[in-house]
């Protein structure tokens, strides 16, 4: 009898923080994404990169891969099956500090934001013209609403600035 292995039903987390001031608890993103995970029918599976960035590096990988090297909140790079990759969504975490103090909103829900909007992205959504964006905006506020109802939202924090330094 062979066994052939099971195919996982949802991508498997890598997350790379790379802004030492961000914090949070693992499992908090894991479940997160879980629920993200299972709002849409997908076939994306693999290893699910995320990337928690400072403007700077990210800018840069914006400017390399998008020619763009003005700032950014989210670049989303798409599976690569024959490598077992999901995708990768890296944010800009300067970015999410700055909109969620212009916007009056917390940072924990701009970040969250961010990866919500990556994840659409992976999944086929697009925000090219008016019309997409107006249906990725939609589709943003129905998943925002049911991690809020299923109480799955990241914990992210940043370290106050004086322990930074």
């Amino acid at each position: 009898m062979v066994v052939k292995p099971i195919k996982r039903l949802y991508p498997q987390l890598e997350v790379a923080n790379q802004y030492p001031a961000l914090h949070f608890d693992l499992s908090q993103l894991e479940l997160f994404f879980e629920v993200i995970f299972s709002f849409h029918q997908h076939d994306v599976s693999g290893e699910l990169s995320i990337a928690f960035m400072d403007s700077s590096a990210h800018c840069e990988l914006h400017g390399k891969y998008l020619q763009d090297y003005r700032p950014t909140d989210v670049i989303t790079f798409p599976s690569d099956t024959e490598n077992g990759l999901a995708g990768e969504i890296c944010v800009s975490v300067d970015q999410a500090k700055e909109e969620a103090k212009n916007r009056k909103l917390s940072f924990e829900y701009e970040l969250g934001l961010y990866l919500i909007h990556g994840w659409l992205h992976l999944v086929g959504f697009d925000d090219l013209d008016t019309v997409d964006r107006e249906i990725m905006r939609m589709e943003e506020q129905r998943v925002i609403d049911h991690v809020r109802k299923l109480n799955a939202w990241p914990d992210f924090r940043l370290a106050s600035e004086s322990a930074e330094g």
